[in-house]
C-alpha cells in the first residue's frame, strides 16, 4: 500500500489542532465563534416562552381538572391512543343524587319536588361543564401542546447544531483555510435556519393570543350558562319571594350585559314571564284590590310557605285569591279548599 507519510502527518495535525480548540474552548481557554446579540435574545426569549407556556398548560390543566388521579388517567390512556372511559362528573354526580333522593321522598311534595328541580339544573351545569372543558381542551391546550412538542424541539434540534465548534485556529496550509471557509460558511447557513425559527416565535404568540381569547369565550358562554341555570332554578324555588320583581329584572339585565354572541342559552331569559307578570297581570292585581273581591288564578312557580301564614304552592294548580285590607301590596290571601293564607302575586296569573 503507497503512505503518503506527508499527508498523514498533515491529518493527524489538524485533528490535533481540532481536539486542542475543543478542549480549550469547553475550559474557555480560546475564543469560541460567537452568536450574534440578536439571535441570542431570539434564543433567550424563545426559552422563555417554552416555559411559561408549561406553566400555563399545567395550571389550566389543574383547573380544567382538579383530580390529580383522573388527570395521570387521561394522561396514560392519550399515551395509549385509547379514548378514556365517560365518567359523571361531580355536578352531574350531585344531581343525580338530588333527582334520587327527591323521587325516594315524593315528587308530590314541596322538598322531593324542589330536590328533583335542583337535580336537573345541576346536571345542566354538568354538562355546560363538560362543553366548557373540552372546548378549552381543543382550542387552548392542544396548539399550546404542539408549540411545545413540535415548534419549540425543532428550534433545539437546529440549536444543538450550532453548539458544534466551529475551528477558527488551524494551521496555515490551503487546506486547512478551505476547510475553515467552509465550516464558517456551514455555521452562518445554520445559523440563519435557526434565526429564521426563533423569529416564528412570534407568530406562536400571535397564534396563542388567539387561542386565549377562544378560552376566555368558553369561560364566559360556561359561567354565563350556569348563572343563567340557577336564576331559572331560583324563580322555580322561590327563594326570595318579597323581593322577586326586582330580582327577575336585574336577572334580564344582567343577562343582556353579557355580551357573548353564540350563547345558547340568551333565548331562556326570564323576560317574557317578567313582562307578562309586571305588564298585563298588573292591572288585574290592581282591579282586584279595588273590588274586595276574589278571582281564580293559576300558579305559575311552586312555592315553600315560608310560615304558618302562607300557603304553599304547585305550579299550574288553580287557586281562589283575594285581596285583605291591610296587606302587603306584593301579596293576596290565597285558598285552596280549606287551606289559606298568603301567597306573593309574583307566582299568580289571574285568570278570567
Amino acid at each position: 500500500m503507497d503512505f503518503n507519510v506527508k499527508r498523514l502527518a498533515a491529518d493527524a495535525g489538524t485533528f490535533l489542532s481540532r481536539a486542542v480548540q475543543f478542549t480549550e474552548e469547553k475550559l474557555g481557554q480560546a475564543e469560541k465563534t460567537e452568536l450574534d446579540a440578536h439571535l441570542e435574545n431570539l434564543l433567550i426569549r424563545a426559552e422563555n416562552t417554552k416555559q411559561w407556556t408549561e406553566r400555563i398548560m399545567k395550571q389550566t390543566e389543574v383547573l380544567l381538572q382538579p383530580n390529580p388521579n383522573v388527570r395521570l388517567e387521561e394522561f396514560v390512556y392519550e399515551k395509549l391512543e385509547k379514548k378514556a372511559p365517560t365518567r359523571m362528573n361531580n355536578h352531574e354526580l350531585l344531581g343525580q343524587s338530588m333527582i334520587d333522593s327527591g323521587n325516594e321522598f315524593g315528587p308530590g311534595t314541596a322538598y322531593g319536588n324542589a330536590l328533583i328541580k335542583c337535580g336537573e339544573t345541576e346536571k345542566q351545569i354538568g354538562g355546560a361543564e363538560r362543553e366548557f372543558i373540552q372546548s378549552s381542551a381543543i382550542n387552548f391546550l392542544t396548539p399550546f401542546r404542539n408549540f411545545l412538542e413540535g415548534d419549540f424541539k425543532t428550534i433545539l434540534k437546529e440549536r444543538k447544531l450550532l453548539a458544534i465548534p466551529s475551528f477558527l485556529h488551524v494551521d496555515e496550509v490551503t487546506e486547512a483555510e478551505q476547510e475553515l471557509r467552509m465550516t464558517q460558511s456551514e455555521f452562518d447557513r445554520q445559523a440563519e435556519i435557526t434565526r429564521l425559527l426563533l423569529e416564528g416565535v412570534s407568530s406562536t404568540h400571535a397564534h396563542h393570543l388567539r387561542c386565549l381569547n377562544d378560552f376566555v369565550e368558553a369561560q364566559t358562554t360556561y359561567y354565563a350558562q350556569c348563572y343563567q341555570y340557577m336564576v331559572d332554578l331560583q324563580k322555580q324555588l322561590g327563594s326570595f319571594p318579597s323581593s322577586f320583581t326586582n330580582n327577575n329584572q336585574s336577572s334580564v339585565s344582567g343577562g343582556a350585559s353579557i355580551s357573548v354572541p353564540t350563547l345558547p342559552v340568551s333565548a331562556s331569559l326570564p323576560s317574557v314571564s317578567a313582562g307578562r307578570g309586571s305588564s298585563t297581570a298588573s292591572g288585574g292585581f290592581s282591579e282586584l284590590r279595588s273590588s274586595n273581591g276574589s278571582r281564580k288564578a293559576r300558579v305559575l312557580y311552586d312555592y315553600d310557605a315560608a310560615s304558618s301564614s302562607e300557603l304553599s304552592l304547585l305550579a299550574d294548580e288553580v287557586i281562589m285569591v283575594s285581596s285583605v285590607p291591610g296587606m302587603d301590596s306584593d301579596w293576596l290571601m290565597g285558598e285552596r279548599g280549606n287551606q289559606k293564607g298568603k301567597v306573593p302575586i309574583t307566582y299568580l296569573e289571574l285568570l278570567n
